[in-house]
């Protein structure tokens, strides 16, 4: 098993009424399994939503395996007018 900190920021700490997640998942899980988990705890509120995601404060271009301690962030895209 491993544990990683989920940032959240903008629509997704609203949809989950958080900012800060530890979660803990299976060795070998990647950034995908966590996005599922995170859209399933959303209830719908993420549906529709493309999420950026960034391993340890770096943009990630792929699906990469998570390691214990790893910080992971969905980032929305950014608006304004």
């Amino acid at each position: 098993m491993i544990t990683v900190n989920v940032k959240c920021f903008s629509q997704v700490m609203y949809a989950l009424d958080t900012d800060i997640l530890l979660i803990e998942l299976e060795s070998g899980a990647t950034t995908d399994t966590l996005e599922k988990i995170i859209r399933d705890r959303a209830d719908g509120k993420l549906d529709g939503v493309s999420l950026r995601t960034a391993v340890n404060q770096k943009y990630i271009p792929d699906v990469v395996e998570l390691k214990d301690g790893d910080e992971v962030a969905f980032i929305p895209p950014v608006q304004g007018g």
